[in-house]
């Protein structure tokens, strides 16, 4: 009996084969990261050390066009907005990707970016010697925009060049050089180099280096075969990124494989976010990304920065090695991301989630309980400072790069773009909240707030326990009829998929041809 190429791939012995991985795929996903999540990583920390510097930097130029000092008020307007402006430029980058990667294409996309970071890193830099503060607050908006784009197509990029027995690992790159470049931002903002008055505009010099290096790498990389295949209809040109990618030149199944998906897409073209929303087949998977991202930010991480230094200081550290020993968080970070890149593909997406976000709830509870009576036992503060540490590793191990992992996963060709853009938005949205609301929270609550945490975490992984299915070593289309259940909507017999993947027929009562639209909308 003819078996459906779905059936023939899964049985196939040949499937399950693992190519090694690739100087090719490496250097895609290395610098693909590098000049996309580590700047946005490194713009997470990279203020925090010459904030005193930066204050005063407005005040002297205040006082020189004005000849009077800087009011308390418009002191803190002004340092409030250069913080919050580049979660406005992500959340306006993450809106623009749909358009500019239907033209561009995902690698276009990623080196068109690279003019934002150059862009901002110039007005960043000279933005004290033009004694402009108007230069960092826009230079700070345009890595936002930089930002907010490299964190929707940088995982779409990823997860379509990379086989699905590796897809996980692969993607964590994403997650890892995010946590790397905040590891980055605290050493280099240390007093010994870079965090002086004299020296502190060079830390934002030094964004141009990594977006410099991935325009001198990313032009000899490949273009994602799932796009030239499926939207730009290149078969020779996505043979010949497979090649490359993979190393061999026997590409067939995974051509087959994106056939098959282009097929039941035959009649589809890139949806839009509206078409996207008003889509009961893709709804549940909307859902699912819309709630990972929302706890991604909710989930409190940046709020444990706030309380990191004054843990610290009053557990009796010397005010001088404070920025040293808050080195550890981000050592922690990084180490947590790069083991759970490791073990992503033999524990699955959802294990690792649950855990992250099951992990952070108990720490958190923890934590409030050591706040809480931190002044009656001098000892209480390092188990305070040992919850921080623990909060972030959890968060590192799986809902700090797992999201964006999914985002990719759980959509097929035509509605990847418009499930980034609300992914984005989403992501974006509750940064900006968690910035505006915490320190309000803080002072009515005290160390209580982090309950709010608990709450959000133990949402998630209800919720994710509960809807996400596994997704490692699944094919797009596979993934998509996972949720078919849920979303109500009939899965295609092996018969249906046959004639459709193989003959491309439909028939002529219409049954055929309705499975197809539905097919065709995952």
């Amino acid at each position: 009996m003819h078996k459906p190429p779905k059936e023939r791939m899964k049985n196939d012995p040949k499937t399950c084969e693992q190519q090694p991985v690739t100087g090719c795929l490496l250097s895609a996903a290395f610098f693909g990261a590098l000049g996309s999540s580590f700047i946005y990583g490194y713009n997470l920390s990279v203020v925090n050390a010459p904030a005193l510097y930066i204050k005063a930097f407005y005040n002297r130029t205040w006082v020189q066009r004005y000849g009077e000092p800087l009011a308390v008020e418009t002191a803190t307007l002004l340092w409030s907005v250069t913080v919050s402006i580049f979660a406005i430029g992500g959340l306006l980058g993450a809106l623009s990707v749909s358009v500019i990667i239907k033209v561009l294409g995902r690698k276009g996309t990623l080196l068109l970016n690279n003019s934002f970071a150059l862009l901002a890193a110039l007005l960043l830099t000279l933005g004290e010697r033009a004694q402009s503060f108007e230069m960092l607050i826009i230079g700070r908006l345009i890595i936002g925009v930089d930002s907010g784009i490299a964190l929707s197509v940088l995982p779409m990029y990823l997860g379509e060049i990379t086989p699905r027995h590796i897809r996980g690992s692969i993607g964590q790159f994403n997650g890892i050089l995010i946590c790397f470049g905040v590891f980055t931002g605290q050493v280099l903002g240390l007093p010994e180099l870079l965090g002086q008055e004299a020296r502190w505009s060079y830390l934002f010099s030094f964004l141009a280096l990594p977006a410099m290096l991935q325009l001198c790498v990313l032009p000899f990389l490949p273009e994602s075969p799932r796009y030239l295949l499926i939207e730009r209809k290149d078969e020779a040109g996505a043979k010949r990124a497979f090649q490359r990618f993979l190393g061999k030149k026997d590409v067939s199944r995974e051509l087959e494989e994106v056939r098959a998906e282009a097929q039941v897409q035959d009649n589809m073209h890139t949806a839009s976010v509206l078409q996207l929303l008003r889509n009961p087949a893709v709804r549940w998977q909307l859902i699912t990304i819309v709630i990972s991202m929302a706890c991604y930010q909710l989930c409190g991480l940046n709020a444990i920065w706030y309380y990191t230094s004054g843990i610290l200081r009053e557990a009796g550290f010397a005010e001088n090695l404070l920025p040293y020993i808050t080195l550890s968080t981000g050592a922690v970070e990084t180490l947590a991301a790069i083991i759970s890149g490791l073990v992503i593909e033999r524990i699955g997406r959802k294990p690792l989630l649950i855990f992250g976000f099951s992990s952070m709830a108990v720490f958190y509870s923890l934590l409030t309980v050591f706040l809480k009576f931190q002044d009656s036992q001098s000892w209480m503060h390092y188990l305070s400072y040992a919850c921080i540490l623990a909060v972030i590793a959890s968060f590192c191990s799986g809902p700090g790069g797992v999201p964006f992992v999914l985002t990719g996963e759980l959509f097929e060709q035509s509605y990847r773009p418009a499930a980034f853009t609300v992914a984005g938005t989403v992501n974006w949205l509750s940064n900006f909240t968690v910035g505006l609301v915490f320190p309000i929270l803080q002072e009515k609550l005290q160390s209580f707030a982090f309950l709010l945490f608990v709450v959000v975490c133990v949402f998630g992984s209800v919720f994710l326990y509960a809807v996400l299915p596994e997704t490692k070593n699944k094919t797009f289309m596979d993934i998509s009829q996972s949720f078919a259940k849920i979303n109500q909507i009939p899965v295609p017999s092996p018969g249906q998929e046959t004639e459709l993947v193989l003959s491309g027929e439909r028939s002529t009562d219409g049954k055929v041809h309705d499975v197809a639209k539905m097919e065709s909308s995952f």
